[in-house]
């Protein structure tokens, strides 16, 4: 596994036992089985989880020469093909990016867009 993917994971599965209580603020009590489990199963295609349904954010998103640029805390950000997930559809309808604080920068990890199939 590369070193960045072994980072991402840790980072994930640190998230989800320590920061996650601080993404869930009783937002995500109504949410249906299967959209939750959706949630859970999202992996990128690096073979990267996308950590939970706390950490994925709903999000407007542009196509600008052939790529999806997301913004993310006030600024449009490139997403990296490697984190394009275009094969697990989209039960909400809306587009979803997982992203991470990492060293001083904003790391996307995953994103689907509305209409993935």
């Amino acid at each position: 596994m590369p070193r960045f993917s072994q980072a991402a994971l840790l980072i994930c599965l640190v998230a989800l036992g320590t920061a996650a209580f601080a993404f869930d603020n009783g937002q995500f009590d109504n949410v249906p089985p299967d959209i939750r489990s959706w949630f859970k199963s999202m992996i990128a295609p690096n073979g990267v989880p996308c950590c939970d349904i706390a950490d994925g954010h709903r999000t407007d998103y542009e196509v600008r020469d052939g790529t999806y640029w997301v913004p993310i805390e006030g600024q449009w950000m490139q997403v990296p093909e490697r984190a394009v997930i275009r094969d697990r559809g989209n039960p909400i309808g809306e587009a979803v990016v997982w992203y991470m604080h990492h060293r001083g920068g904003i790391v996307i990890s995953c994103f689907v867009p509305a209409d993935a199939v």
